[in-house]
Protein backbone atom coordinates (compact mmCIF):
# COMPACT_ATOMS: atom_id res chain seq x y z
CA UNK A 1 0.00 0.00 0.00
CA UNK A 2 1.27 3.90 -0.72
CA UNK A 3 1.61 5.78 1.94
CA UNK A 4 -0.33 8.43 -0.03
CA UNK A 5 -3.53 6.05 -0.79
CA UNK A 6 -5.53 7.86 3.06
CA UNK A 7 -4.67 11.30 0.82
CA UNK A 8 -6.67 10.44 -2.42
CA UNK A 9 -9.31 7.89 -0.78
CA UNK A 10 -12.68 9.22 -1.93
CA UNK A 11 -14.81 11.03 0.41
CA UNK A 12 -18.49 11.76 0.95
CA UNK A 13 -19.82 14.76 2.36
CA UNK A 14 -23.60 15.03 2.83
CA UNK A 15 -24.64 14.36 -0.60
CA UNK A 16 -21.22 15.80 -2.05
CA UNK A 17 -18.61 13.22 -3.76
CA UNK A 18 -15.16 14.11 -3.22
CA UNK A 19 -12.04 12.88 -5.24
CA UNK A 20 -9.49 12.77 -2.50
CA UNK A 21 -9.24 14.06 0.87
CA UNK A 22 -7.67 17.08 0.50
CA UNK A 23 -9.39 20.79 0.52
CA UNK A 24 -7.78 24.45 -0.34
CA UNK A 25 -8.91 26.43 2.77
CA UNK A 26 -9.79 30.10 2.56
CA UNK A 27 -7.41 32.69 2.11
CA UNK A 28 -7.98 36.22 1.69
CA UNK A 29 -7.08 37.60 -1.78
CA UNK A 30 -8.63 40.91 -2.17
CA UNK A 31 -8.53 40.93 -5.97
CA UNK A 32 -12.39 41.77 -6.19
CA UNK A 33 -12.35 45.13 -7.36
CA UNK A 34 -15.51 46.17 -5.65
CA UNK A 35 -16.24 42.89 -4.38
CA UNK A 36 -16.68 41.94 -7.81
CA UNK A 37 -14.63 38.46 -8.61
CA UNK A 38 -12.79 38.61 -11.94
CA UNK A 39 -11.73 36.69 -14.82
CA UNK A 40 -8.50 36.68 -12.85
CA UNK A 41 -9.75 35.26 -9.85
CA UNK A 42 -11.77 32.49 -11.75
CA UNK A 43 -8.44 31.24 -13.41
CA UNK A 44 -6.56 31.31 -9.65
CA UNK A 45 -9.49 28.67 -8.78
CA UNK A 46 -9.41 26.78 -11.94
CA UNK A 47 -5.62 26.30 -11.96
CA UNK A 48 -6.58 24.47 -8.42
CA UNK A 49 -8.62 22.17 -9.75
CA UNK A 50 -7.11 21.21 -12.47
CA UNK A 51 -4.23 20.19 -10.41
CA UNK A 52 -6.62 17.91 -8.93
CA UNK A 53 -7.82 19.43 -5.30
CA UNK A 54 -10.77 17.33 -3.81
CA UNK A 55 -12.94 20.73 -2.51
CA UNK A 56 -12.06 24.52 -3.15
CA UNK A 57 -13.04 26.63 -0.45
CA UNK A 58 -13.07 30.56 -1.52
CA UNK A 59 -11.58 33.33 0.13
CA UNK A 60 -14.27 35.33 2.44
CA UNK A 61 -17.30 36.60 0.35
CA UNK A 62 -19.00 38.81 2.62
CA UNK A 63 -23.07 38.65 3.16
CA UNK A 64 -25.85 41.45 2.41
CA UNK A 65 -24.93 43.66 5.49
CA UNK A 66 -23.51 47.03 4.82
CA UNK A 67 -20.51 46.06 7.09
CA UNK A 68 -19.85 42.88 6.55
CA UNK A 69 -16.07 43.60 4.36
CA UNK A 70 -13.18 44.87 6.01
CA UNK A 71 -11.49 45.30 2.81
CA UNK A 72 -12.39 47.20 -0.31
CA UNK A 73 -12.05 44.70 -2.64
CA UNK A 74 -12.65 41.77 -0.74
CA UNK A 75 -15.48 40.04 -2.83
CA UNK A 76 -19.49 39.99 -2.17
CA UNK A 77 -22.09 37.20 -2.11
CA UNK A 78 -24.84 39.66 -2.89
CA UNK A 79 -25.74 41.76 -5.96
CA UNK A 80 -26.28 40.87 -9.46
CA UNK A 81 -22.54 41.92 -10.08
CA UNK A 82 -20.90 39.92 -7.49
CA UNK A 83 -22.85 36.84 -7.94
CA UNK A 84 -22.37 36.75 -12.04
CA UNK A 85 -18.67 37.04 -11.10
CA UNK A 86 -19.12 34.16 -9.07
CA UNK A 87 -20.84 32.36 -11.03
CA UNK A 88 -17.75 32.28 -13.72
CA UNK A 89 -15.51 31.46 -11.08
CA UNK A 90 -17.83 28.31 -10.30
CA UNK A 91 -18.23 27.47 -13.98
CA UNK A 92 -14.26 27.52 -14.49
CA UNK A 93 -13.95 25.52 -11.44
CA UNK A 94 -16.32 22.48 -12.84
CA UNK A 95 -15.05 22.72 -16.90
CA UNK A 96 -11.57 21.49 -14.81
CA UNK A 97 -13.48 18.93 -12.98
CA UNK A 98 -13.20 20.48 -9.21
CA UNK A 99 -15.89 21.29 -7.11
CA UNK A 100 -16.67 24.50 -4.76
CA UNK A 101 -17.75 26.29 -2.04
CA UNK A 102 -17.54 29.99 -0.88
CA UNK A 103 -16.45 31.09 2.29
CA UNK A 104 -19.19 33.24 3.79
CA UNK A 105 -18.32 36.11 5.95
CA UNK A 106 -19.55 39.35 8.12
CA UNK A 107 -16.28 40.75 9.46
CA UNK A 108 -17.81 41.85 12.84
CA UNK A 109 -15.79 44.45 14.64
CA UNK A 110 -12.63 43.56 13.11
CA UNK A 111 -10.48 45.37 11.06
CA UNK A 112 -8.30 44.24 8.51
CA UNK A 113 -4.30 44.00 8.82
CA UNK A 114 -3.90 45.29 5.68
CA UNK A 115 -6.11 48.24 5.66
CA UNK A 116 -6.57 49.18 8.93
CA UNK A 117 -7.54 52.97 8.46
CA UNK A 118 -10.38 51.97 5.39
CA UNK A 119 -13.92 51.95 6.62
CA UNK A 120 -17.19 50.29 5.53
CA UNK A 121 -20.45 52.25 4.35
CA UNK A 122 -21.51 51.72 7.78
CA UNK A 123 -20.46 51.21 11.03
CA UNK A 124 -18.80 47.92 12.04
CA UNK A 125 -21.39 45.54 14.02
CA UNK A 126 -20.56 43.48 16.93
CA UNK A 127 -22.50 41.75 19.55
CA UNK A 128 -21.97 44.60 22.47
CA UNK A 129 -19.84 47.00 20.65
CA UNK A 130 -16.69 46.19 21.13
CA UNK A 131 -13.70 45.61 18.57
CA UNK A 132 -11.62 41.90 18.87
CA UNK A 133 -9.02 43.94 21.18
CA UNK A 134 -11.82 44.33 23.62
CA UNK A 135 -11.57 48.24 23.18
CA UNK A 136 -15.37 49.81 23.55
CA UNK A 137 -15.95 51.13 19.83
CA UNK A 138 -19.62 51.37 19.25
CA UNK A 139 -23.28 50.31 19.69
CA UNK A 140 -24.24 47.12 20.29
CA UNK A 141 -26.22 45.46 17.43
CA UNK A 142 -30.14 45.89 18.11
CA UNK A 143 -31.94 42.37 18.15
CA UNK A 144 -33.36 43.27 14.27
CA UNK A 145 -29.88 43.99 13.22
CA UNK A 146 -28.86 40.57 14.66
CA UNK A 147 -32.05 39.38 12.61
CA UNK A 148 -30.99 40.47 9.49
CA UNK A 149 -27.84 39.18 10.08
CA UNK A 150 -28.92 35.77 10.32
CA UNK A 151 -31.68 36.32 7.39
CA UNK A 152 -28.22 37.69 5.06
CA UNK A 153 -26.32 34.57 5.78
CA UNK A 154 -29.45 32.38 4.79
CA UNK A 155 -30.27 34.46 1.77
CA UNK A 156 -26.23 34.52 0.60
CA UNK A 157 -26.35 30.41 0.95
CA UNK A 158 -29.31 30.31 -0.93
CA UNK A 159 -27.69 32.51 -3.53
CA UNK A 160 -24.61 29.91 -3.55
CA UNK A 161 -26.85 27.30 -4.21
CA UNK A 162 -28.48 28.80 -7.32
CA UNK A 163 -25.64 29.79 -9.19
CA UNK A 164 -23.77 25.94 -8.81
CA UNK A 165 -21.44 26.25 -5.73
CA UNK A 166 -20.80 22.57 -4.17
CA UNK A 167 -21.84 23.43 -0.55
CA UNK A 168 -20.47 26.38 1.70
CA UNK A 169 -18.10 27.61 4.67
CA UNK A 170 -19.60 29.53 7.57
CA UNK A 171 -16.43 31.87 9.11
CA UNK A 172 -17.03 30.83 12.77
CA UNK A 173 -13.59 31.57 13.68
CA UNK A 174 -10.72 34.45 13.85
CA UNK A 175 -12.58 37.05 15.63
CA UNK A 176 -14.89 37.52 12.96
CA UNK A 177 -18.54 38.40 13.71
CA UNK A 178 -20.13 34.55 14.96
CA UNK A 179 -16.99 34.21 16.81
CA UNK A 180 -17.31 37.31 18.40
CA UNK A 181 -20.90 36.19 19.93
CA UNK A 182 -18.88 32.81 21.64
CA UNK A 183 -16.52 35.12 23.62
CA UNK A 184 -17.61 36.32 27.21
CA UNK A 185 -15.58 39.54 27.56
CA UNK A 186 -17.01 40.36 23.44
CA UNK A 187 -20.73 39.37 23.86
CA UNK A 188 -22.24 41.01 27.44
CA UNK A 189 -25.53 40.88 25.85
CA UNK A 190 -28.80 40.82 28.30
CA UNK A 191 -31.14 39.10 25.71
CA UNK A 192 -31.06 35.77 23.98
CA UNK A 193 -28.28 35.80 22.36
CA UNK A 194 -25.58 36.46 25.21
CA UNK A 195 -25.68 34.71 28.40
CA UNK A 196 -22.41 33.35 30.81
CA UNK A 197 -22.17 30.22 29.06
CA UNK A 198 -20.70 29.39 25.90
CA UNK A 199 -23.44 27.27 24.65
CA UNK A 200 -25.91 30.19 25.74
CA UNK A 201 -23.42 32.60 23.81
CA UNK A 202 -23.64 30.16 20.93
CA UNK A 203 -27.56 31.13 19.69
CA UNK A 204 -26.60 33.52 16.82
CA UNK A 205 -24.32 30.71 15.29
CA UNK A 206 -27.21 27.85 16.16
CA UNK A 207 -29.64 30.80 14.24
CA UNK A 208 -27.27 31.20 11.49
CA UNK A 209 -26.72 27.44 10.76
CA UNK A 210 -30.91 26.91 11.25
CA UNK A 211 -31.79 29.32 8.77
CA UNK A 212 -28.92 28.14 6.82
CA UNK A 213 -30.02 24.85 6.49
CA UNK A 214 -33.47 25.86 5.88
CA UNK A 215 -32.22 27.65 2.47
CA UNK A 216 -30.97 25.33 0.75
CA UNK A 217 -31.67 21.75 0.07
CA UNK A 218 -30.58 18.67 2.44
CA UNK A 219 -28.02 16.89 0.81
CA UNK A 220 -25.77 20.59 0.34
CA UNK A 221 -23.15 20.71 2.49
CA UNK A 222 -23.03 23.47 5.19
CA UNK A 223 -19.74 23.50 6.99
CA UNK A 224 -18.82 25.76 10.15
CA UNK A 225 -15.23 26.68 10.47
CA UNK A 226 -14.18 27.08 14.08
CA UNK A 227 -11.37 28.13 16.47
CA UNK A 228 -10.14 28.03 20.15
CA UNK A 229 -7.79 31.07 20.03
CA UNK A 230 -8.23 34.56 19.98
CA UNK A 231 -6.12 37.15 17.47
CA UNK A 232 -4.44 38.77 19.79
CA UNK A 233 -3.98 35.35 22.48
CA UNK A 234 -2.94 31.57 20.23
CA UNK A 235 -3.22 30.24 23.79
CA UNK A 236 -6.81 31.35 24.61
CA UNK A 237 -9.63 28.26 24.66
CA UNK A 238 -13.48 29.17 24.15
CA UNK A 239 -13.77 25.48 25.84
CA UNK A 240 -11.45 24.39 28.05
CA UNK A 241 -12.16 20.52 28.83
CA UNK A 242 -12.92 18.52 25.72
CA UNK A 243 -16.58 18.13 28.05
CA UNK A 244 -16.91 21.70 27.47
CA UNK A 245 -16.25 21.06 23.33
CA UNK A 246 -18.64 18.40 23.44
CA UNK A 247 -21.68 20.47 24.67
CA UNK A 248 -20.64 23.13 22.72
CA UNK A 249 -20.00 21.17 19.41
CA UNK A 250 -23.40 18.97 19.65
CA UNK A 251 -25.43 22.35 19.96
CA UNK A 252 -23.77 23.41 16.69
CA UNK A 253 -24.34 19.65 15.13
CA UNK A 254 -28.23 19.71 15.92
CA UNK A 255 -28.27 23.45 14.31
CA UNK A 256 -27.24 21.91 11.19
CA UNK A 257 -23.56 22.11 10.42
CA UNK A 258 -22.35 18.69 8.33
CA UNK A 259 -18.95 19.54 9.15
CA UNK A 260 -16.32 21.55 11.37
CA UNK A 261 -12.91 23.14 9.86
CA UNK A 262 -11.06 23.24 12.95
CA UNK A 263 -8.59 26.31 12.58
CA UNK A 264 -5.12 25.77 14.52
CA UNK A 265 -1.73 27.45 14.06
CA UNK A 266 -0.05 24.19 13.18
CA UNK A 267 -2.07 20.93 12.78
CA UNK A 268 -0.07 18.73 14.50
CA UNK A 269 -0.39 20.76 18.30
CA UNK A 270 -2.53 18.82 20.56
CA UNK A 271 -5.99 20.65 21.42
CA UNK A 272 -5.82 19.89 25.22
CA UNK A 273 -1.65 19.28 26.11
CA UNK A 274 -2.21 18.43 29.59
CA UNK A 275 -3.90 15.69 28.70
CA UNK A 276 -2.50 12.72 27.50
CA UNK A 277 -3.51 13.18 24.26
CA UNK A 278 -1.95 13.35 20.90
CA UNK A 279 -5.56 14.74 19.30
CA UNK A 280 -6.03 17.87 17.28
CA UNK A 281 -8.92 19.71 17.40
CA UNK A 282 -10.26 18.38 14.33
CA UNK A 283 -9.55 15.44 16.25
CA UNK A 284 -11.17 16.03 19.09
CA UNK A 285 -14.17 17.25 17.30
CA UNK A 286 -14.45 13.62 15.26
CA UNK A 287 -14.44 11.58 18.38
CA UNK A 288 -17.32 13.87 20.11
CA UNK A 289 -19.56 14.39 17.57
CA UNK A 290 -18.74 11.81 14.97
CA UNK A 291 -19.50 14.42 11.95
CA UNK A 292 -16.96 15.00 9.71
CA UNK A 293 -13.94 17.14 10.77
CA UNK A 294 -11.20 19.11 8.67
CA UNK A 295 -7.82 19.74 10.07
CA UNK A 296 -5.85 22.99 8.69
CA UNK A 297 -2.61 24.32 9.85
CA UNK A 298 1.20 24.11 8.51
CA UNK A 299 0.05 21.39 6.70
CA UNK A 300 3.26 20.69 4.42
CA UNK A 301 5.27 23.87 5.07
CA UNK A 302 7.56 24.82 8.91
CA UNK A 303 6.19 27.97 10.47
CA UNK A 304 2.92 28.59 11.15
CA UNK A 305 0.96 31.36 8.73
CA UNK A 306 1.38 34.32 11.11
CA UNK A 307 5.04 34.02 10.61
CA UNK A 308 4.48 33.98 6.86
CA UNK A 309 2.68 37.48 7.20
CA UNK A 310 5.71 38.93 9.21
CA UNK A 311 7.54 37.95 6.42
CA UNK A 312 9.31 35.10 7.04
CA UNK A 313 9.26 32.09 4.24
CA UNK A 314 8.49 28.60 5.10
CA UNK A 315 10.55 25.03 4.40
CA UNK A 316 8.32 22.40 2.06
CA UNK A 317 8.27 19.39 5.00
CA UNK A 318 7.30 15.79 4.70
CA UNK A 319 3.50 14.58 5.61
CA UNK A 320 4.45 11.10 6.97
CA UNK A 321 2.79 12.93 10.27
CA UNK A 322 -0.02 14.30 8.51
CA UNK A 323 -1.01 10.79 6.94
CA UNK A 324 -0.86 8.54 10.00
CA UNK A 325 -3.42 10.64 11.53
CA UNK A 326 -5.78 10.75 8.35
CA UNK A 327 -5.23 6.62 8.21
CA UNK A 328 -6.00 6.35 11.69
CA UNK A 329 -9.18 8.32 11.32
CA UNK A 330 -8.40 11.33 13.64
CA UNK A 331 -10.15 13.53 10.88
CA UNK A 332 -11.62 13.12 7.52
CA UNK A 333 -9.67 16.07 5.53
CA UNK A 334 -7.40 18.31 5.33
CA UNK A 335 -7.18 21.69 4.56
CA UNK A 336 -4.19 23.27 2.70
CA UNK A 337 -3.20 27.11 2.64
CA UNK A 338 0.06 28.33 1.54
CA UNK A 339 1.30 25.18 0.18
CA UNK A 340 -1.10 25.90 -2.56
CA UNK A 341 -0.95 29.41 -2.29
CA UNK A 342 3.08 28.66 -3.74
CA UNK A 343 2.13 26.60 -6.20
CA UNK A 344 -1.51 25.39 -7.46
CA UNK A 345 -0.29 22.41 -8.83
CA UNK A 346 1.32 21.36 -5.18
CA UNK A 347 -1.24 18.20 -4.77
CA UNK A 348 -0.13 16.56 -8.15
CA UNK A 349 3.63 16.97 -7.41
CA UNK A 350 2.16 15.29 -3.78
CA UNK A 351 0.69 12.78 -5.46
CA UNK A 352 3.51 11.80 -8.26
CA UNK A 353 5.76 11.73 -5.58
CA UNK A 354 7.97 14.92 -7.09
CA UNK A 355 8.23 16.26 -3.70
CA UNK A 356 11.77 17.72 -5.03
CA UNK A 357 9.83 19.95 -7.28
CA UNK A 358 7.88 21.67 -4.37
CA UNK A 359 9.30 24.80 -3.78
CA UNK A 360 9.46 26.71 -0.17
CA UNK A 361 6.70 29.18 0.71
CA UNK A 362 7.78 32.89 0.42
CA UNK A 363 5.82 35.84 1.37
CA UNK A 364 5.68 36.89 -2.28
CA UNK A 365 3.23 34.37 -2.86
CA UNK A 366 0.42 36.38 -0.72
CA UNK A 367 0.22 39.60 -3.05
CA UNK A 368 -0.30 37.53 -6.63
CA UNK A 369 -3.16 35.21 -8.05
CA UNK A 370 -0.57 32.55 -9.50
Amino acid sequence: MNMLDALFDPYRLNALDLPNRVIMAPMTRSRSPGGVPTAEVASYYRRRAEHGVGLIITEATGIGRPAALNEPDMPRLHGEAALAGWKRVVDEVHAAGGRIAPQVVHVGHKRSNATPDWRPAAPYESPSGFAVTGERVGVPMSESDVAAAIDAFARAASDAERIGFDGIELMGAHGYLINQFFYDHLNLRDDAYGGATLVERSRFAVEVLKAVRAAVTPGFPVILRLSQWKPTDFKARLAETPQALEQWLSVLVDAGADAFHLSQPKYSQPAFPEIDSELNLAGWAKKLTGITAITVGAVGLSGDVYQSLRGYSAQSTPLDDLIARLERGEFDLVAVGRALLQDPAWLEKVRRNRVDQIADFTPAAFATLR
